[in-house]
């Protein structure tokens, strides 16, 4: 039997400088970092993220990444940074002296919190070897491997490099080496049926890593599953079923002790990801390389920013490669808000929806809709979402967010 019954709000503590509807003032708050790392040695059928596969570049794009790390100095020059995570592509791939190379430089500009969390996204078959050995030496103590799967089968139809015997011994090692380590799972792939799926968490369980991702897959515009489904190739599980895997998920990762904080992730106390909170708690953070993005706010104002996804844009004028720039008004402020709020399940204030919302009269008829649907439960004046509810977050915020 699935649980649909009320999730707590998430266990995070309380920040008592921002009310429901302010803006977030950041000036002397602790900042996250996000380097983005665009190699990889191949792209997945899946993947639409930006990524190169030239590895001759990676010096490059080190000397390039450096230089827009010194140009922003001014935005963070002598702050506390309380998280930072080496995403992308692939930074495992990549050789751990341009990591290190590159917090050296990070930490002369600004002050690496005693307890700061600096994590690396990795596949398991680069880190084989010294390689962890060489990573921990050089300050990173969270890995977040892309496992994908513990199913030779599903590996393969992800066009994963790594079998799942390596999975298995990569995650058990990185376990006991890491303070921290994350694993990602997908489900709903091609040809996968629910005992699949089943065996995966199992084996998840039995690892007992301390935080994993759940994900559904996605079919992205031009990438090549979407090119596969259409010629008729590949058939991937409607979304009913996608739908049941999901549940079964939140249903045997909570038995098995994790709480279940976001759409997506699941942690053991204290291993939720501090980088990916700050996003979505809408706390200030700073993206570096091509494609990153960042959120500040300076005197009231907010914005956002995006480096252009073009390597050759970044190495051409490290400094200013940003696609945009906007400042955010204060309805796209609500808006915000609101998906995000949802997403972590922290509580909605229901008195804060019905201000900002121009027709608040109906708010009750929706919310009664959804509380019969058991999508949401109301405590306390506060809106949060169920197991059941999980499923619908976005569907929920956008209904909430045009009354």
């Amino acid at each position: 039997m699935i649980s649909t019954g009320p999730l707590p709000a998430i266990s995070l503590p309380p920040d008592p400088s921002v009310t429901a509807g302010e803006l977030r003032q950041d000036e002397g708050r602790p900042l996250s970092l996000y380097v983005h790392v665009p190699f990889c040695s191949s792209r997945c059928s899946y993947c639409d993220f930006f990524l190169v596969t030239r590895l001759d570049h990676i010096e490059a794009f080190f000397r390039a990444l450096a230089i827009e790390t010194c140009a922003a100095g001014p935005l963070f020059r002598g702050r506390s940074i309380k998280s930072v995570h080496f995403g992308g592509g692939t930074p495992s791939l990549v050789p751990v002296r341009f990591l290190a190379g590159w917090l050296e430089l990070a930490a002369s500009l600004c002050t690496f919190s005693s307890g700061i969390e600096i994590a690396l996204e990795a596949n398991p078959e680069d880190l084989s070897g010294d390689a962890m050995e060489e990573l921990k030496a050089a300050g990173i103590n969270r890995i977040s491997l892309g496992v994908q799967s513990y199913r030779q089968r599903k590996l393969s139809a992800l066009g994963r490099r790594h079998s799942a015997e390596d999975a298995m011994r990569i995650t058990t090692e990185a376990v006991s080496r890491f303070d921290s380590v994350s694993i990602d799972l997908i489900c709903g792939v091609p040809g996968e049926s629910t005992g699949e799926w089943l065996g995966d968490l199992q084996a998840a369980l039995a690892l007992a890593a301390p935080h994993i991702s759940v994900y559904m897959l996605s079919v992205e515009p031009k990438t090549l599953l979407e090119r596969r489904i259409a010629r008729g190739l590949v058939k991937v599980p409607d979304e009913g079923v996608q739908a049941s895997m999901y549940a079964a998920a939140i249903d045997r990762l909570s038995a098995g002790g994790y709480h279940h904080y976001e759409v997506s992730n699941f942690a053991f106390p204290g291993h939720h990801s501090r980088y990916n909170l700050a996003c979505w708690m809408r706390e200030p953070y700073l993206g570096f390389g091509p494609s990153a993005h960042s959120f500040m706010t300076e005197g009231g104002i907010e914005r956002r920013r995006a480096n252009a996804p073009s390597l050759l844009r970044y190495f051409d004028n490290p400094a200013e490669s940003a696609a945009f720039e906007e400042v955010l008004s204060e309805d796209e402020r609500f808006v915000e808000h609101v998906f995000l709020s949802l997403r972590i399940n922290r509580g909605l204030d229901v008195e804060f929806l019905r201000k900002h919302n121009k027709l608040g009269l109906s708010l009750p008829e929706v919310t009664e809709r959804f509380i019969a649907k058991e999508w949401i439960v109301i405590e306390n004046g506060q809106l949060l979402l169920t197991a059941k509810g999980f499923l619908f977050a976005d569907h929920i915020a956008g209904e909430l967010i045009s009354l």
